[in-house]
């Protein structure tokens, strides 16, 4: 079974974004200004940087900017390319293809069969 690992929140401001965030529910955010991408720590951390607490899932924080206009749950698989060809073939379409994210992994975004936006994830 393939789980929801991360989430991704569009903003238009990001420094209101972080601010509401943060002192809203005490997430720790992290700018990454290389990827115009802000983490998301939720929930505590092992050493890994992973969840600590079961069920508990980070995320991150981006511009709001077509196709990602609405928050986004992303999905954690062993393969995305044969991932986005099931979603394909059950009627789902490819938003964004596979693409490299730093020396971490690969991420993907499609349209289920109701529209919604959806992320994958595979690790390097």
């Amino acid at each position: 079974m393939n789980s929801v690992i991360h989430f991704e929140v569009p903003f238009d401001d990001g420094e209101r974004a972080t601010t509401f965030y943060r002192e809203a529910f005490g997430w720790a955010l992290d700018s990454m200004p290389g990827y115009r991408y802000t983490m998301a720590t939720t929930t505590p951390t092992d050493d890994q940087g992973r969840p600590a607490a079961p069920g508990g899932i980070n995320g991150g924080m981006l511009a709001r900017t077509g196709p990602i206009t609405a928050p986004v749950i992303t999905i954690g698989v062993d393969s995305i390319d044969e991932a986005l060809a099931t979603v394909e073939k059950l009627g789902g379409k490819t938003a964004i293809g596979r693409q490299p994210v730093g020396g971490m992994g690969f991420s993907a975004y499609f349209h289920d069969t109701e529209g919604n936006l959806i992320g994958l994830w595979e690790n390097a």
